[in-house]
C-alpha cells in the first residue's frame, strides 16, 4: 500500500519540477504574443493571398510585435514604425541577414554574393569589394561612355522609327537600354553584339523567371524534413533547376569568352566588371588570400545584373508615366 502510494507522490513531485521548468522558460524567453497556432501548418492557413495584409489584420488585434509560426519556422512581424526603430537599435547584428531561401541559395551559388549572404567576415570582404573596385565613383564614371552611346542609339532608333510612321514599342526600347546598359557594363557587350536585335525573348523570360524563383514560396523553407518532397511534386524544384542551368549556362560562356587568349585590352577604362573580377582572383590567388572563383563571379552578376536593370526600368517606367500625365494634362 506504501509503495503504490510513495510512487504516485514521486510521479507528481517529477510533475511539478517538469511543469515548473517549462514555466519558466517561457517567462525567460518573453515570447510576444500571435494567433493560435495548428499543429505542423503553424499559422500558414491564416495567411491570404497577399500576405502583408493578412499580417496586418493580425497585427490589429495582437499589436506592433507579433510570433507567427510559418510551418517549423517562427517568424517575427513588426508593424509599427515605432517598433522597427527599436528593434533595429537594440538587435541590428540579429535582424540584418536575410534568410537562407531555397531560390536564393540556388542562383547566388549558395550564398556566394553580398545580398543574400549572412553578415559575417565574408559579407564585409564582399561589401568592400563592391564599394572600393566595382562600384566605386571612379568606375562608374569610367562607363559614362557606355551610357551616352546606349541613349544616343535609342534616340536614333526611335528617330528611324518616327520617319517611317512606325508605332515605337517604348516598353520593349526601354527594357533594351537598360539591359544594354547592364551587360556592357558587365560583360563587355551590349546584347546586339551578342546576337540580339533587342534584350532577348529567352533572355528576358528567363531573368523573369530569375525574379520568380527569388520571390517563390517553397516549401522546403517553411517544412525543412519533407518539403523537398512536396517542391518536386508541384514543379517548383524542376523550375529553379531549369532557370539556374540556362543562367548558368550563359553567364559560363561569358566567361569562356573573356578567359580566351586572344583576348586583349587596351585602356583601363573599358574594363567590364567580368576583367575587375578575373584580375582580382588572379591577385589574391597570389597572395595567398581566399581565392574568388568563377562561381563567385557568377553569383555577383547573377544577383546584381538584374536587380540593377530592374531598377534602371523602373525609373524610365517611373518617367514614362510621369510625361503621360503631363501631356494628358496639357490636352
Amino acid at each position: 500500500m506504501l509503495m503504490p502510494m510513495f510512487s504516485l507522490l514521486l510521479f507528481l513531485f517529477f510533475l511539478v519540477l517538469l511543469l515548473q521548468k517549462i514555466q519558466k522558460r517561457k517567462q525567460r524567453l518573453q515570447l510576444p504574443p500571435g494567433p493560435r497556432k495548428l499543429p505542423l501548418i503553424g499559422n500558414l492557413h491564416q495567411i491570404g493571398a497577399i500576405p502583408h495584409q493578412s499580417f496586418f489584420e493580425m497585427s490589429k488585434k495582437h499589436g506592433p510585435l507579433m510570433l507567427v509560426h510559418l510551418g517549423f519556422v517562427p517568424t517575427l512581424i513588426v508593424s509599427s514604425a515605432e517598433a522597427a526603430k527599436e528593434l533595429f537599435k537594440a538587435h541590428d547584428l540579429d535582424c540584418c541577414s536575410r534568410p537562407p531561401l531555397t531560390g536564393t541559395r540556388k542562383l547566388s551559388y549558395n550564398h556566394l554574393d553580398v545580398g543574400f549572404t549572412a553578415y559575417g567576415d565574408y559579407w564585409r570582404e564582399m561589401r568592400r569589394l563592391y564599394v572600393i573596385e566595382l562600384f566605386s565613383i571612379k568606375r562608374v564614371q569610367s562607363f559614362r561612355f557606355v551610357r551616352e552611346e546606349e541613349v544616343e542609339f535609342l534616340i536614333k532608333s526611335i528617330s528611324e522609327f518616327s520617319k517611317l510612321g512606325t508605332p515605337v514599342n517604348l516598353s520593349e526600347k526601354l527594357m533594351s537600354l537598360s539591359a544594354n546598359i547592364a551587360c556592357r557594363v558587365a560583360f563587355g557587350k551590349s546584347f546586339r553584339e551578342m546576337g540580339y536585335d533587342h534584350f532577348g525573348a529567352d533572355f528576358e523570360e528567363e531573368v523573369h523567371e530569375a525574379f520568380a524563383m527569388f520571390g517563390s514560396f517553397a516549401a522546403a523553407d517553411f517544412f525543412p524534413y519533407f518539403g523537398w518532397i512536396v517542391d518536386r511534386i508541384t514543379g517548383l524544384h524542376g523550375r529553379l533547376e531549369r532557370n539556374f542551368k540556362k543562367l548558368d549556362a550563359f553567364l559560363q560562356k561569358v566567361l569562356d569568352d573573356h578567359l580566351c587568349s586572344g583576348r586583349r585590352i587596351t585602356e583601363e577604362e573599358h574594363e567590364d566588371i567580368i576583367d575587375v573580377l578575373l584580375k582580382i582572383g588572379k591577385y589574391e590567388t597570389a597572395s595567398g588570400t581566399e581565392k574568388i572563383t568563377h562561381n563567385h563571379i557568377k553569383a555577383i552578376i547573377m544577383v546584381s545584373m538584374p536587380l540593377r536593370t530592374s531598377s534602371v526600368l523602373t525609373m524610365f517606367l517611373l518617367l514614362k508615366s510621369y510625361f503621360q500625365q503631363l501631356l494628358f494634362r496639357i490636352e
